[in-house]
């Protein structure tokens, strides 16, 4: 088994988050970890037995034994970074979303096309079991024609500090909303073709709306709507709801389930023509980091496609920014998808 060298870029909530869940795995060595505010960098590195640690990812980009590079900064400065890593021929895990803003996205869409090392952006509800459960009970048909999917992820911001700094770069509708955007157009087979919104600034310090609602309409006319909030002010609220012609899908996950916590998540399928409602419990760790970073090795070492590929990731990138301009305009926006 061939172990690689990993090398995160921000030792925050995330990255950490990364690292803990790939750390102990025989394939993984933990070559080096790298912060802004060294003494994290330290502490980060004395935690998850990091070889070596520092202020600066540049020199550590020039050391054979760094042979994927996982980005879990700020998202301004993703473009930049992933730009460098490619330079040497790393192999790069980058926390989404890919960019803040419409053109440095298409660059780093561009910069992936053109590159010789893989890169996978870490849309991690890809590698979700709960989540890939749902999608093929939709195409098995379980609930009959896909029609309404309901998603709200509103966030009751007590370390408001962390969220107000994420939000000096994008709002949650593009931050949080690529992810579900994304899981939207992977369960229904088809891109989202129309969007509006509204939204509001909920905390006078924000310098983007910190909360917002999207409706989408996708190719096959299912439709959809997502809202997202980051507040002082908000409680936390988290729906996942799948609906069709012939039941639905609710998922609840482990922490949100008032009983039974120990079963994992609770998907319940209720099925309209018999009135008879169906169980699964998932035991699913809900940022699978480890089966992420799987997907990275095996297309580093198999040529296989990403999950999700930089297709599927631009699109939803570019559906999000598009929400997003639809919430500052108050204006619905017929898209136009990208051409690959």
């Amino acid at each position: 088994m061939k172990q690689y060298g990993v090398m995160l870029i921000g030792c925050g909530h995330i990255g950490c988050e990364h690292l803990a869940g790939i750390y102990c795995q025989d394939n993984i060595r933990i070559e080096a970890v790298v912060d802004v505010n060294a003494e994290t960098a330290r502490r980060t590195a004395r935690q998850y037995a990091a070889r070596h640690y520092g202020t600066d990812y540049r020199p550590f980009l020039s050391d054979p034994a760094v042979e994927i590079v996982i980005i879990a900064t700020y998202v301004a400065s993703h473009l930049s970074i992933l730009k460098d890593c490619l330079a040497h021929g790393k192999h790069v895990l980058c926390e989404k979303p890919i960019a803040a803003s419409i053109d440095e996205g298409r660059a780093f869409y561009e910069a992936v096309k053109r590159a010789s090392s893989q890169v996978l952006i870490a849309h991690i509800l890809r590698h979700n079991q709960s989540y890939i459960r749902i999608r093929q009970l939709i195409a098995q048909g379980a609930i009959g024609e896909l029609k309404l999917m309901r998603m709200v992820q509103n966030h009751h911001a007590m370390n408001w500090s962390r969220y107000r700094r994420l939000l000096e770069d994008c709002s949650p509708i593009v931050d949080c909303g690529v992810h579900y955007i994304d899981v939207m157009q992977w369960f229904a087979g088809c891109r989202v073709c129309q969007v509006s919104g509204i939204g509001a600034s909920l905390e006078p310090d924000s310098k983007h709306p910190n909360y917002g609602m999207i409706t989408l309409k996708l190719e096959n006319g299912c439709i959809g709507y997502y809202e997202a909030g980051w507040s002082r002010n908000t409680a936390s609220a988290n729906v996942k709801e799948f609906i069709g012609t012939k039941g639905r899908i609710t998922l609840t996950m482990r922490d949100h389930r008032s009983q039974d916590q120990e079963e994992g998540d609770l998907i319940s399928v209720y099925h309209s023509d018999t009135g008879v409602y169906e169980t699964i419990n998932l035991q699913a760790p809900y940022k699978d980091m480890y089966a992420q970073i799987s997907t990275l090795i095996d297309m580093i070492e198999r040529h296989t496609p990403g999950n999700p590929t930089i297709e599927e990731v631009y699109s939803a990138f570019c559906v999000a920014m598009e929400a997003d301009r639809a919430i500052r305009e108050g204006a619905i926006l017929t898209l136009e998808q990208p051409s690959f």
